[in-house]
Parts: structure tokens; C-alpha cells; sequence
């Protein structure tokens, strides 16, 4: 840990105010190991998420990816590397940045991902994170590409006392294809502390990381979670086991939705939700071996100190929270 802050790398989180972007942001401070800035819109200059990162040490940087060319090189300013977590419908409107970013000497540049592996023509929203990958490539800006498998928060039953809405609730009691895929799930939580051990890490400047920390099948999750709720018999007898027919309904008719509304934010969640459980649960594409046959780094081999952590430790903590569904929630 360097002495002098002043001399530690400048790293710019874009999307802090998020679950991902914040985790990655305080995490970092936590190394000790950068300085954080966070490029936030004006707008949100007053909310309790920016006023939180701002007291715990964040630089807040007013700004918005969709300023003009100028404007965001002068964001950049000493900025060594970029982390981007923007939401779902912006993810395109990332090239600006990349083009300052490549202007103006960032070292290092992240963009967009943190979901899980997969080819292309499977989800729309992964299609448009991989032409952002592509295009980084183009341009010959120094890279690093995340994905971290599924969130633990999503793979377990929500308890009846959750206050989500009812439909987020069955979400969580339904099974895909024959529920027996196993998938990689990593904690919402920990993204960040991977991401600050992965961005200082030559090895895997221009490469691709795939992020895990447990690999477990859809049904034992569920079965663990019905367990540890104290509410087995009742999650149990909600469970609901979709076709690969009724997932791909259920995607187009949110796509639809999409077409008619970019920016409504449920129907994008909606059509990810449907595409992630066809890519996931019926191609199997979110599993290490996958990951690794499309060339990415396994972040457990890559820091075997990790502290160990499974489904296990994850679900017992979950169901002893006040509010399990805070993801369901918005909070």
C-alpha cells in the first residue's frame, strides 16, 4: 500500500450510484490501492447515493457519457483507468468515453459487462456489450473484460415476508428446463473486491476474467434456499419448472416491449430476465468450463487466497436479513 495517495492510480467508476458500480467503487477504496472518482450526472448531485460516496472518499466528477468529445476528456483528467457499470439501456452510449478514453492515454479500460459468458445471438443485451468489446478492440484501447456468472441474490427463492411485489416473488420460484444445469453464481457484494485485485493485475491487461465463486445446479440452489427460509413446504409448492418454449415467449413479448419503450426499464429487465434463463439454464453457457472455452481467465485460479464462499454461506446470511429482496426492490 502506497504511502502517499496522492501517487496511487486514479480510477473513474461510471454508473456508482448502481449496485455493481457501488461495489466496485467502495471496494476499491478498500484496497487502498487506487484513488476513485465517479462521473456522475448533475442531476443526481444531491442524491443519498452520490452524498455516500462522496463522504466515504470518492472524487464526484459532474458529467454525463453522453457529453461531447471535449467534455469528456476533460473528465478523464489523470484518470488511469475507466470502470464503467451503466445501466442496461446506455450501454452503447459507452463509445464517446472510449474514444476520450483512447485520446487521451487511459490505461486501462472496463467497460460494461459483469454478467455471464455466452455467444452471441442469444441475448440482446449481451449482443450490444460484445460490439463494445469489439470496438475497444478496433480502437487498440488497453482492456480488461469482467463477468461475474449470475448474482447469488437472484438463484434463491424470496421469502413470503419479503415486501416485493408478487411477481418478483414467483420469479424466484421458477425453475428452467430441467432445473439441472449448473451455473456459476458469484455475491453482488464481492464483485468489487475482484474487480480491484483484477485491475491491478498485469496478467489480465487486454483479457478476459470470468469471476465466480461457487458452481451449483439451479435446483440445489433452490432447494437450499426453500431450506434456510423456514418456510420449506411452502416455497416448495411454488415452485414452477418453464419450458425452454415458455422462457422464449415470455422474451419476445418483452421485446416488444422494448421496441415500443428503449427505455423502459422493466421491460428491459424483463427480456435480460427471460434471455439470461435461455443462455444460462438451457445452452449452459454459464459454466466455467464454457468461460474458459471462450478463452477468459478464471479469477480463482488467477488469486487462490480468495476466501472461499458458496451458495451455502451465502443463502444463510441472505435469510437472516430483515429484507432478503432488497435486489427486487430497487434499494
Amino acid at each position: 500500500m502506497a504511502s502517499d495517495k496522492s501517487t496511487l492510480p486514479l480510477v473513474l467508476v461510471v454508473g456508482a450510484t448502481g449496485h455493481t458500480g457501488g461495489s466496485i467503487a467502495h471496494a476499491l477504496l478498500d484496497s487502498h490501492n487506487f484513488r476513485v472518482a465517479a462521473l456522475i450526472r448533475p442531476a443526481s448531485e444531491t442524491k443519498p447515493a452520490t452524498q455516500a460516496l462522496r463522504a466515504a472518499g470518492v472524487e464526484i466528477r459532474l458529467g454525463d457519457i453522453t457529453d461531447d468529445l471535449a467534455k469528456l476528456k476533460a473528465h478523464l483528467a489523470g484518470v488511469a483507468i475507466v470502470v464503467s457499470a451503466v445501466v442496461a439501456w446506455t450501454v452503447t452510449e459507452q463509445k464517446d468515453l472510449i474514444r476520450a478514453a483512447k485520446e487521451v492515454g487511459v490505461q486501462r479500460f472496463v467497460p460494461c459487462d459483469f454478467g455471464t459468458p455466452g455467444k452471441r445471438g442469444v441475448r440482446a443485451l449481451h449482443d450490444l456489450k460484445l460490439d463494445i468489446r469489439e470496438f475497444i478492440q478496433e480502437l487498440g484501447v488497453p482492456h480488461t473484460f469482467i463477468d461475474v456468472g449470475w448474482w447469488m441474490q437472484l438463484a434463491v427463492p424470496l421469502p413470503s415476508r419479503s415486501a416485493a411485489l408478487d411477481v418478483a416473488k414467483a420469479m424466484t420460484y421458477e425453475l428452467h428446463g430441467t432445473g439441472k444445469q449448473s451455473y456459476l453464481l458469484t455475491n453482488r457484494e464481492h464483485i468489487g473486491t475482484f474487480v480491484a485485485r483484477i485491475i491491478a493485475d498485469p496478467r489480465t491487461l487486454n483479457k478476459a476474467v470470468i469471476v465466480w465463486e461457487d458452481e451449483v445446479r439451479e435446483e440445489d440452489a433452490h432447494a437450499l434456499g426453500e431450506r434456510l427460509s423456514g418456510e420449506e413446504a411452502a416455497l416448495k409448492a411454488k415452485r414452477r419448472l418453464l419450458s425452454k418454449e415458455q422462457i422464449e415467449a415470455q422474451a419476445a413479448e418483452a421485446t416488444a416491449l422494448v421496441e415500443k419503450n428503449p427505455t423502459n426499464p422493466l421491460a428491459h429487465a424483463t427480456q435480460s430476465w427471460n434471455e439470461y434463463m435461455i443462455s444460462i439454464h438451457i445452452l449452459g453457457e454459464n459454466t466455467l468450463a464454457y468461460a474458459k472455452s471462450l478463452g477468459y481467465l478464471d479469477a480463482r485460479e488467477l488469486y487462490p487466497d480468495a476466501p472461499k464462499y458458496t451458495i451455502d454461506d451465502f443463502a444463510k446470511e441472505y435469510y437472516a436479513m430483515e429484507e432478503p429482496g432488497r435486489e427486487y426492490l430497487g434499494l
